[in-house]
């Protein structure tokens, strides 16, 4: 499922120019790739802009936005000679390539890149900016209390709850909430609860929707106490005398002259706000911090050794290589400096041999960031031949790591991510869940991708999927780990069609609901989009 839909607006600036007696009319042609393919597809055109270098185009590309794919976009720009839809017959004025996440992750979600491909020539620049379709993404937050409500129970007094329906195209009706039961009263207030005001009436602010009223019997055959109809337009006004109900049982009404209701039901508060989400923070400028840390426990066999797991062959990357670039490659769209902090674990190290848990793979304590996954790839391969593997294999060391800087920023302007490589043969369980229990309470996520044949129970269990992790009674407050096997991505032997981007998306589908999840938690709002600067054009 598309996590959002994205809608794209391109303009761009000193085209050349290659109509002799006029300016170009240029037309920019889309391309996008299907995951784990590298064959472009045409997936739209704008329309053409008569003599402009500076074109503004109208058509906008609505394109499906997924944070966990790699989304590659080209853009070619054409100037028009004629009305025939073959490319080929037209100039070719230039290109650019990118990914959506690029876009979606500059400031503002506005991307501006050169434009090239036509030889000795500069060929101007291309601006794209990136803006999330609002689809309905209000929640309503209301509050009912009753009044007099008829007395179900023959000992007690009645047991009351809600239930809401709204209504269908067809004029059937679906169930979408249902209130908690106040126990013994026929004056009850009821909790606020929030509601997706989709799902309330699913955009259509006129709907009907229906509440039943009903008297809760430990048995399950709740007695039906009445109903009432509203819509959200008329929840909407709040608190006033039209937003109370009386509650109206059918059958009594009819049996009944002297009826006239089973009580009443009356709006307490109502109140709507939009529900962020993930795009809302990126375009606000949360920033997504990447850090690395590499399993160099003895487990994974003698790098000399075409059977390590850490084996650096000189024709195919290593598992350990391959893991990194496939996750890598798609979150540092999102980091601005794309500067890597990355540590190895489980090894003794020079000059001294000590075993340490939290090193540094380029050698610098004090500054242990590289730059860019390239750079992440060049030190890992480094401390290969410098350290010799060891052991125990402890997580705790690299995860308090990260939790020390999260710590320090707990605005939402920044946003943790500690990417765990391991060959899965864990030896501090307990030291590591007390600091996953202590790090969902700050701005981060853990993914741990477990390559090698172990059996990875551990790692299922530190994702707390499940059962949410727990360490001496205290439970997490959030889910913040996610483990993925990396032999599920390797088909039919090593190297061969690896699905890269398969991993990637499991890897990373659940950073954006754990980056909202702290968010909410610590009722962060997004920042407002940075203005653009005066000399740029809107």
């Amino acid at each position: 499922v598309p996590s959002t839909r994205v809608e794209l607006t391109v303009s761009c600036r000193q085209l050349l120019d290659r109509d002799t007696f006029s300016k170009s009319d240029p037309v920019c042609v889309l391309y996008t790739q299907r995951p784990g393919s590298h064959q472009w597809r045409e997936f739209g055109r704008t329309e053409v802009i008569d003599n402009s270098l500076n074109p503004d185009f109208l058509h906008k590309f609505v394109l499906d936005y997924c944070f966990e794919e790699r989304q590659n976009l080209r853009f070619d720009l054409y100037d028009v000679d004629s009305k025939s839809p073959d490319l080929s017959k037209h100039d070719f004025l230039g290109q650019a390539f990118c990914t959506l996440g690029e876009i979606v992750g500059s400031a503002g979600s506005r991307l501006e890149k050169p434009l090239t491909g036509v030889p000795g020539k500069k060929c101007g620049t291309i601006i794209l900016l990136a803006e999330e379709l609002g689809n309905c993404r209000d929640v309503a937050t209301l509050q009912f209390s009753a009044n007099k409500l008829d007395k179900k129970d023959f000992f007690g007094k009645s047991d009351p709850f809600m239930v809401f329906y709204r209504s269908n195209e067809d004029g059937t009706f679906t169930i979408c909430h249902k209130t908690e039961v106040v126990r013994n009263t026929l004056n009850p207030v009821w909790a606020a609860f929030a509601i997706p005001v989709r799902a309330l009436c699913n955009g259509d602010h006129d709907r009907a929707i229906k509440v039943e009223v009903y008297d809760w019997d430990r048995d399950g055959s709740h007695d039906f106490i009445g109903e009432f109809t509203t819509s959200y337009r008329e929840l909407a006004r709040g608190q006033s005398h039209f937003n109370v109900y009386e509650v109206v049982n059918p059958r009594k009404k009819m049996k009944k002259k002297k009826y006239l209701n089973s009580g009443t039901v009356t709006l307490l508060s109502f109140a709507v706000e939009a529900e962020h989400t993930f795009l809302d923070y990126i375009r606000g400028g949360t920033q997504l911090n990447f850090t690395v840390a590499i399993d160099f426990t003895a487990s994974n066999g003698n790098p000399s050794q075409p059977t390590s797991l850490h084996y650096l062959s000189p024709f195919q990357l290593n598992a350990y290589s391959l893991a990194l670039r496939a996750v890598g490659d798609i979150i540092q769209d999102y980091d601005s400096d794309k500067m890597f902090p990355a540590l190895g674990f489980g090894a003794k190290v020079p000059p001294d041999g000590h075993v340490s848990h939290e090193f540094p793979l380029n050698g610098d304590a004090s500054n242990p960031a590289c730059c860019g996954i390239a750079g992440v790839l060049e030190a890992y391969q480094c401390s290969l031949r410098r350290v010799q593997l060891y052991g125990p294999t402890n997580f705790a060391p690299v995860v308090n790591h990260v939790a020390r800087s999260a710590a320090t920023v707990l605005d939402g302007s920044q946003y943790f991510v500690l990417l765990i490589i391991t060959d899965g043969v864990i030896s501090d369980m307990a030291q590591t869940k007390e600091a996953i229990v202590n790090a969902a309470k700050l701005p981060m996520s853990i993914i741990i991708v477990g390559v090698g044949q172990a059996e990875f129970d551990a790692m299922v269990e530190l994702d707390g999927d499940d059962i949410r992790i727990s360490s001496r009674g205290k439970v997490a407050e959030r889910d913040i780990v996610q483990f993925v096997p990396f032999r599920d991505y390797m088909s039919g032997g090593p190297g061969a069609g690896l699905s890269m981007a398969g991993l990637a998306r499991e890897v990373l589908a659940e950073i954006p609901d754990q980056l909202l999840s702290y968010m909410k938690a610590r009722g962060i709002k997004p920042s407002p989009i940075p203005p653009m600067s005066p000399e740029t054009p809107p």
